[in-house]
């Protein structure tokens, strides 16, 4: 028969009890879980894959699973200190009845409750006694200080790596159909491809199981792990934003020239524009008062023309008057001394 070691990648099977009690607190078979009534809706039942110390199940059974055989079924007890815990007193909280009722909750014996601490820290208890205004509440985990028994089957040993490698992504991932991702595997290094899973799978999702997936992988013994895309891309805003903003660097220098131009064409229309508005404003009022405005033209026509002749007789006049007046005076002073020339004589005649 085939045993298993540290390192191995298995298939198993467990019904976890409560060694005092008997009580089923946990298991991979979907019936054992209804009848305990542990079932969750939300759970994957069949046998879990897991790689052998590697701390994918509780620390004393993980331990415990090397040296067994594949196909036997067994019955491993794991003790307080390497289960659940042992029992710390100081974990056992005393509370004032009123510090519940102000917060609208009346507390009683076995009440799960889940007190938040001063540094924002959640802690989950079940009260243990309501009395005199003192409610008592235990903070332990519910198992323990308690012997637990494990009934186990090893149900298969995976040795071929591609189907190890989808084990351990079934196992971190247990949504991801495992069919849509591409494996590559070679000695000591591995790539994981998500491509496929990107538009089904939350990105969330896929961060936190490669992170995981990784440790996984490099304990089974790859040296080399990758993925695509990796945690740093998951990370990174989406594509379509980087590429628009590459997209306007690229074009950044084009994009001013092509404003430039714009400008320029559009000083262009502006003037043309101007014109028609001015000769639409203009042919209105000729189209309403062309019978009108056909007499004012002929008047201003004649007005203009008597304009041009008035100052030319007015400059001829002038000029005539000037004539006159020089003439009058010369005709006056020659006549005064013709005058004067007579009287001399006729008072020479007397003489």
């Amino acid at each position: 028969m085939m045993k298993v070691q540290k390192g191995d990648v298995i298939r198993l099977h467990y019904t976890g009890k409560v060694k005092e009690t008997g009580e089923i607190f946990d298991t991979t078979f979907e019936d054992v879980a209804k009848e305990a009534g542990i079932y969750s809706e939300k759970g994957i039942y069949g046998p879990v894959p897991i790689a052998v110390g590697a701390g994918h199940v509780l620390g004393g059974l993980d331990e415990q699973l090397e040296g067994l055989e594949v196909g036997e079924k067994y019955e491993i007890i794991v003790p307080p200190e390497k289960g659940f815990g042992k029992r710390d007193p100081k974990l056992i909280k005393t509370f004032t009845l009123g510090q519940f009722r102000r917060q609208g909750i009346y507390p009683f014996p076995g009440m799960p409750v889940e007190i938040e601490t001063e540094s924002g820290r959640k802690l989950k208890g079940k009260v243990m006694t309501v009395s005199g205004g003192r409610v008592r509440v235990d903070f332990n985990h519910p198992y323990a200080g308690k012997h637990l028994v494990y009934e186990v089957e090893i149900v298969e040993k995976i040795e071929d790596p591609i189907e190890k490698v989808k084990a351990l992504i079934e196992l971190r991932m247990p949504m991801v159909d495992t069919e849509k991702v591409i494996i590559e595997v070679g000695e000591k290094d591995v790539t994981v491809d998500f491509g496929q899973l990107l538009n089904e799978v939350d990105k969330n999702t896929l961060v936190l199981g490669e992170i995981l997936l990784e440790s996984d992988l490099k304990f089974i013994g790859y040296e080399e792990v990758t993925f695509k895309p990796s945690v740093d891309e998951l990370l990174k805003p989406p594509e379509e934003e980087k590429e628009v903003v590459e997209l306007e660097e690229e074009v950044s220098e084009p994009l001013v020239e092509k404003a430039e131009e714009k400008e320029e064409t559009e000083e262009k229309p502006e003037e043309v524009k101007e014109e028609p508005k001015a000769e639409k404003v203009e042919e209105k009022p000729e189209e309403v008062t062309e019978e009108k405005t056909e007499e004012p033209k002929e008047t201003k026509e004649t007005e203009e023309a008597e304009k041009e002749k008035k100052p030319k007789r007015k400059t001829t006049r002038k000029s005539t008057k000037g004539r006159k007046t020089r003439r009058t005076t010369t005709k006056k002073t020659t006549s005064k001394k013709k005058a004067k020339a007579a009287e001399e004589a006729g008072e020479k005649k007397e003489e």
